[in-house]
């Protein structure tokens, strides 16, 4: 009972008082302390990921063990400032040890300081009297020494690249991603072959650098130590290779260059030119200008260089000169290089034989080598061969031809004349040396000979007269004067409008083209009268007839087989959208050409020709198909068109024979065809003669096939495959074409 009184006096004691210092004995009523921690205090490189822990004298509550309890907060310098973050993470207690994780790697080169707070207590309720409170620091980041040094220069363009580290590197992280370490050139990167030890990457190019070209080399982040602490920030730096002399000669064969090779930028460089036998150094140029005349030109090298190293011939001329032969030089040059060799061949004239060389050469021999050693100027000396004639020809009125031409013939030799008469004249006879009046004359050079030819004029040469009114004759030949008998051919051309119907003076009949006699001077005349053809007269376009399209607010194609014979144009508006120049064979306007504004005012006046037509008026139906219509006038004050399938799909246009006949067919609002339709021609009509003046648009269907101009006031449109022998002109607004054919008549 004592014994029980006095443990009880003893626990109210401690319960009074409160737990007692740690004497590092578990026993009951004692304070709880932390007793060691990992890292352990003022540790250093330590791992980013590490797990943070501490373990204490006795079993501790694992409520009381939290993220409230225990912290850690990390102090780093940014921009001269100490800062400091509270990490993140998750705390378990087991044992006797409390374990907290960061949410995330640790930061490098911080210093973190670990807290256990009072907060935390033991199965007894016992807290910790003071926080405990321990520090350490991360591992520092990776630093990298650049071999060559950054913005070094005059690299040499096998160099080995190295990059080499302060502390072990992860060569894995060094190797993956593949782009941890890249060279660049520009935005290429650099083929070549890597190497790496556990502190230094190695870069050896696949192929040479460029000479004087800057290369950029980055290692990244993902590079890490052997702790696994990356670089702080990308390590990048830069060099300059070294500069390349290429030096060449021009022309190759004129000589030798030296001096070429990579050279340190700004160092003192000497080239020399040496030229070859027969060629002489003029002058150093940088591929433009001349940069020096001296053989040996010195320079300090400030970049990539090409210098050419230029030769001319050091050559000698070789004048020949002959008289009454030629000579022939082998080589033929207009100079010669010193110490070269030219064979010289006299060849003499006829009736002439070579005798001498005289100049810089002598002697017969022939041929004869020469040594340029000299310009050289040598003569070739001929002389008459003995027996030789001359011939001299003479003629009044005419010409006399020698086949063969020379000035002195052999003996013997046969020379071919022939007389040839001015005209007007005929040949006669031979005189002098020569008799007959035959040509070609043969002559035999026995001695000198003089012969002329003899011409005289030709008796009944006549003029002809041709004339015509309202059109013209062409006469085949066409001379001023005729010999008596010759045969004429007159052809009668009637201008526009009229017709040929006969001819009167010295000529009769209707027949052209006409023969003509010339048995003496003759006057012939041949008669003109207009034309009359069915149908009303033609509406003029004037200057609008020169094109196939002409629109008001542009023209617009799709299709490239599109194909367009005649001119082209928009006014005011020009566009052209889908028609290029190949799809036209003629001129394509692509701007307000004021040519197309003429012809666009011309357009309106032939518009309005045509509403304004009524004499003889025929009704014209609304649907044309079926139908065949000869020449006239045709009005509708409303739409009209041609429809249908088979042959009421046709509408055929009979001239009965008069190709000059016309139709007009006017419409107050739109005319169209349908898919397929078409118009036919017979009897000699022709689609420069049909007018279809429309009073809004008109429409060709697909694959129709329609013959004559269209003068719409609106729009026009034809549809894919559709073909129009004739011309599409709009006074206000597009013409729209697919894949379509245009044949201006």
């Amino acid at each position: 009972m004592r014994q029980l009184l006095a443990t009880l006096t003893i626990a109210s004691v401690v319960l009074m008082s409160g737990c007692k210092k740690d004497d590092y004995q578990a026993k009951v009523g004692l304070c709880p302390l932390v007793v060691s921690t990992i890292p352990a205090d003022k540790a250093v490189a330590i791992p980013l990921n590490q797990v943070v822990s501490a373990t204490f004298n006795e079993k501790m509550n694992p409520e009381t063990i939290t993220t409230e309890s225990f912290t850690l907060v990390g102090a780093s310098t940014i921009a001269g400032t100490k800062a400091a973050t509270v990490v993140t993470g998750t705390v378990v207690y087991s044992g006797l040890t409390a374990f907290f994780t960061p949410s995330s790697p640790l930061t490098p080169n911080t210093t973190y300081t670990g807290s256990i707070k009072t907060l935390a207590k033991d199965l007894m309720g016992n807290a910790l009297q003071v926080d405990h409170v321990w520090s350490f620091s991360t591992d520092v980041s990776p630093t990298v020494t650049a071999d060559p040094i950054n913005n070094a220069t005059g690299i040499l363009l096998d160099k080995t690249i190295i990059a080499t580290f302060n502390v072990p590197m992860d060569t894995l992280s060094l190797k993956t991603p593949a782009t941890t370490v890249t060279v660049m050139q520009g935005t290429t990167i650099v083929p070549g072959k890597y190497s790496y030890t556990n502190t230094t990457v190695a870069f050896k190019p696949t192929v040479a650098f460029l000479p004087f070209t800057v290369y950029t080399l980055t290692i990244t982040t993902a590079a890490k130590n052997a702790l696994g602490t990356p670089l702080a920030v990308n390590y990048v730096w830069a060099f300059t290779t070294i500069p390349q002399l290429t030096v060449s000669a021009f022309p190759a064969v004129g000589g030798t260059v030296t001096g070429g090779g990579t050279f340190a930028q700004g160092s003192s460089v000497t080239v020399t030119a040496a030229p070859n036998t027969g060629y002489l150094f003029t002058n150093w140029t940088d591929g433009v200008t001349i940069v020096s005349t001296s053989a040996s030109y010195q320079f300090n090298m400030a970049g990539n260089k090409t210098l050419v190293a230029n030769f001319a011939v050091n050559g000698f001329i070789l004048g020949v000169t002959a008289v009454n032969g030629t000579v022939l030089k082998t080589p033929n040059q207009a100079t010669y290089s010193s110490g070269s060799t030219v064979l010289l061949a006299a060849t003499p004239s006829t009736g002439y034989v070579f005798t001498s060389w005289s100049g810089d050469a002598t002697g017969s021999a022939n041929p004869l080598t020469v040594t340029m050693n000299a310009s050289k100027n040598i003569t070739a000396n001929f002389t008459a061969v003995s027996g030789t004639f001359t011939l001299n020809t003479a003629a009044v009125n005419g010409s006399v031809v020698k086949n063969p031409d020379l000035v002195n013939y052999n003996s013997g030799a046969t020379v071919q004349l022939t007389a040839t008469p001015n005209t007007g004249f005929v040949f006669t006879s031979w005189s002098g040396d020569a008799t007959g009046s035959a040509s070609p004359l043969t002559v035999t050079m026995n001695a000198n000979k003089n012969i002329t030819a003899n011409f005289i004029a030709i008796a009944n040469t006549f003029t002809l007269s041709a004339t015509g009114v309202n059109g013209t004759v062409l006469k085949n030949p066409d001379q001023l004067n005729y010999l008596n008998g010759a045969n004429v051919v007159l052809t009668a051309v009637p201008n526009t409008g009229y017709v040929f119907t006969s001819w009167s003076g010295d000529a009769t009949g209707s027949v052209s083209p006409f023969t003509v006699n010339m048995n003496s001077n003759k006057v012939v005349t041949a008669n003109f009268t207009q034309a009359i053809h069915a149908g009303p007269l033609n509406i003029d376009l004037l200057s609008a007839g020169n094109f196939a399209i002409l629109a008001g607010s542009g023209v617009s194609n799709t299709g490239v087989t599109t194909r367009i014979i005649g001119d082209v144009g928009s006014f005011p508006t020009a566009t052209i959208n889908g028609l290029l120049a190949g799809n036209v064979n003629g001129v394509l306007y692509t701007t307000a050409d004021p040519i197309i504004g003429q012809a666009k005012i011309d357009l309106t006046t032939a518009y309005n020709d045509g509403m304004a037509r009524s004499l003889n008026a025929i009704s014209l139906p609304g649907q044309l198909g079926g139908l065949t219509l000869a020449p006239g006038l045709y009005v509708n004050s409303s739409t009209s068109g041609i429809s249908g399938t088979g042959s009421n799909a046709i509408l055929t246009l009979d001239a009965g024979g008069d190709a000059n006949a016309v139709w007009i067919f006017k419409m107050g609002s739109t005319f169209v065809t349908d898919a397929g339709t078409s118009v036919v021609l017979t009897g000699g009509a022709q689609a420069k003669n049909i007018y279809w003046s429309v009073g809004t648009s008109a429409t060709l269907g697909t694959n129709s096939i329609f013959y004559g101009n269209i003068l719409a006031d609106q729009a026009i449109t034809l549809t894919t495959g559709a073909t129009l022998y004739g011309r599409a002109l709009t006074r206000v607004a597009a013409v729209t074409i697919d894949s379509s054919t245009i044949t201006k008549p």
